[in-house]
């Protein structure tokens, strides 16, 4: 049975049917039956009001935040009042203009793992905080002393290479940052650099030497 055949049939159904309702009828306003009006019950708890969550310019929550280094350079400074919105690299910044040093050789850690820049000091706290440390790491060695001195020194140190470099306190430093990317574990990070560096003080003469006779063999006079 097709869609047609049976709606034909349906209809056809009906009009055997008597009507109880002409197509002109209209219902008298007067035998409609008396009904009270109808009231909701009370509610057992009344329903809060959503309290406002803005404040007042000037009373927004702020954040005392500490910046420690145990590692050299040694650091420790405080930044009061810094509203929740402050960024990582807001506080980087900070860093950067109490001592010197420039921001991309400053690294800023939070319970021992790296932060990145985008980060903003509400993602980084409870609602009941007031305080938050950090601890950073300076990269390449360098300091506010070092950050003061004439570029001619910066391009001396710039000049060495070979063992000459493993002689300086830049390049474990450097060592010991990129151990922390790879590990994103500050402990385990400084250990494994303090072992290469005993390692190589051990072995340094020995590689010196063996190093010096691959370089006269390469390059003959």
């Amino acid at each position: 049975m097709t869609e047609v055949s049976f709606a034909k049939s349906f209809l056809a159904a009906l009009d055997g049917r008597p009507i109880k309702l002409s197509p002109d009828h209209v219902e008298d306003p007067k035998t409609y039956q008396a009904r009270s009006a109808y009231i909701l019950p009370k509610m057992p708890k009344p329903i809060s009001k959503r309290k406002g969550t803005s404040v007042a310019p000037g009373q927004e929550r702020s954040l005392a935040v500490t910046v420690k280094s145990l590692r050299n350079p040694p650091l420790d400074l405080r930044l009061s009042s810094q509203p929740l919105n402050t960024s990582i690299h807001d506080v980087k910044a900070s860093v950067a203009k109490e001592t010197g040093i420039a921001e991309n050789k400053i690294k800023i850690l939070h319970k021992k793992k790296p932060i990145s820049d985008s980060k903003v000091l509400k993602d980084l706290v409870g609602d009941d905080e007031t305080t938050i440390e950090f601890s950073v790491m300076i990269m390449g060695g360098a300091s506010a002393a070092t950050a003061a001195k004439p570029e001619a020194q910066n391009d001396v140190a710039q000049g060495l290479s070979g063992a000459d470099v493993l002689q300086t306190e830049e390049f474990w430093s450097d060592l010991n940052g990129f151990l922390l990317q790879r590990i994103r574990e500050e402990q385990l990070a400084a250990e494994l650099t303090d072992t290469f560096q005993q390692a190589w003080k051990a072995k340094g003469v020995s590689l010196i030497s063996i190093g010096s006779e691959v370089f006269m063999s390469s390059n003959p006079p």
